[in-house]
């Protein structure tokens, strides 16, 4: 699993590099998270361009890695694809993120932008 960080005054943007994140991949995208979060700051915003496929082990990973990082930090999320945009909306997990359309969008959110 790749994942490529980019640190901002208080915001951790992380963007998935493999366009999957599943049965075989989740276990290592938690873990990863988990390291790259540890003192992150009190954004996290979690790019998933790149992701064409979610699974339920996926959608499980990204819920446990918001779990991990509340109540003092937040995970958002930016620029789903259609299908993975669906997985959120079909499970109701998109009333439970803020997702944002853009990563760009997701950026300027937190400046005020």
């Amino acid at each position: 699993m790749q994942l490529q960080t980019q640190t901002r005054p208080k915001l951790l943007s992380v963007l998935v590099m493999n366009d999957r994140i599943d049965a075989a991949s989740a276990i290592q995208f938690k873990e990863q998270m988990r390291d790259l979060t540890q003192n992150a700051e009190s954004r996290v915003v979690l790019d998933l361009a790149r992701v064409m496929f979610l699974d339920s082990s996926g959608l499980g990973a990204i819920v446990a890695v918001k779990k991990l990082l509340a109540p003092d930090r937040v995970l958002e999320l930016s620029g789903l694809t259609p299908t993975v945009e669906k997985v959120f909306r079909l499970t109701r997990m998109d009333s439970i993120f803020t997702i944002h359309p853009s990563h760009e969008k997701a950026l300027a959110h937190g400046t005020g932008g």
